[in-house]
């Protein structure tokens, strides 16, 4: 099904290149088993868990939590009780994908928005897995694309749809942000929220982000290009904000500039770590050189995806 909605390869779009059928087997391991705990009702319960249909109101036990306490009930009768609701046998997953103007650079092997691509396909090929569901926000700065949570292989149709209807567009700067507060309203309580981004531009995601990852299991991944990071000694260069229009004329034969320039680009990616850690979000940094699929396997390992 990937194969006929998936865009052709060109050379100014790559697009995400091969992914190894062993390493998305690899990855369904990985996901599955966090999915699992995520999961309260998944093959683990008869029907008591997170969820939002309430099942019943009992007398409060210690070690239950305090935030499932009725209090309507707790003052009538003088005794603490707690909510009970039926579990979630579906888990829901959102993706929230950026692809806006800074998204179609790229000077390595393809442009950040190919890896971001390719994370989307992986992640929706482990997400609709079991009847689990997949909902998608694609945008960029001047449209925006929502497919609603669907289950199984109509979630990964819709996600597919969205890739190939929405390319990646140029023009005013995008809102992250304004993609997680819709998001959040959205998606109720207890979801895998996927962020795919390049989390360059303004920084108006980082309250949303914080609560977003309050209510959901948040995986930030973040996609970098190495010209972002340092610059080549090529001579003077002209260089444009994509998303801003700026425009900047340096001298990169000066080494100063290149070690200033490198060092001003590593805080600010320290800060957007940072921002992210605060938010209690997971964060897999991926790059537009070399093999992207193996290294997000491994950031999934590595962030505490496999229980």
């Amino acid at each position: 099904m990937s194969a006929l909605l998936a865009r052709r390869p060109t050379p100014d779009a790559p697009g995400p290149g091969p992914m190894p059928e062993a390493v998305l087997r690899a990855l369904d391991i990985t996901v599955g088993r966090r999915v699992s705990s995520l999961l309260a009702g998944d093959f683990r319960s008869h029907g008591l868990g997170t969820g939002t249909e309430l099942a019943q109101v009992r007398e409060y036990v210690p070690g239950d939590d305090v935030r499932r306490i009725d209090w309507n009930v707790t003052a009538r009768t003088l005794v603490p009780h707690v909510r009970e609701f039926v579990a979630e046998r579906v888990l829901t997953t959102w993706l929230v994908l950026d692809a806006s103007a800074s998204m179609l650079f790229g000077t390595a092997d393809r442009r950040k928005y190919d890896v971001a691509e390719g994370v989307a396909l992986a992640a929706g090929h482990v997400a609709t897995r079991h009847g689990n569901a997949l909902g998608v926000y694609l945008f960029d700065g001047e449209r925006e694309r929502l497919m609603r949570p669907a289950q199984g292989r109509a979630g990964l149709l819709a996600l597919l749809l969205a890739l190939r209807l929405q390319p990646p567009a140029g023009g005013a700067a995008a809102s992250l942000g304004r993609a997680l507060q819709r998001v959040d309203r959205l998606a109720g309580r207890g979801r895998l929220v996927l962020i795919v981004s390049d989390f360059r531009g303004p920084r108006d995601w980082e309250r949303p982000l914080l609560q977003v990852a309050a209510r959901h299991d948040v995986l930030a991944v973040e996609i970098r290009d190495p010209r972002e990071q340092e610059l080549p000694d090529v001579g003077e260069l002209w260089l444009m904000d994509p998303e801003t229009g700026r425009r900047l004329r340096v001298d990169t034969g000066s080494r100063r500039l290149r070690e200033r320039f490198a060092a001003a680009a590593a805080a600010e990616r320290a800060e957007v770590a940072a921002a992210i850690a605060r938010a209690g979000a997971r964060h897999i940094v991926l790059s537009t050189s070399g093999d992207w699929l193996r290294p997000f396997a491994a950031g999934l390992l590595e962030k505490g995806y496999v229980r």
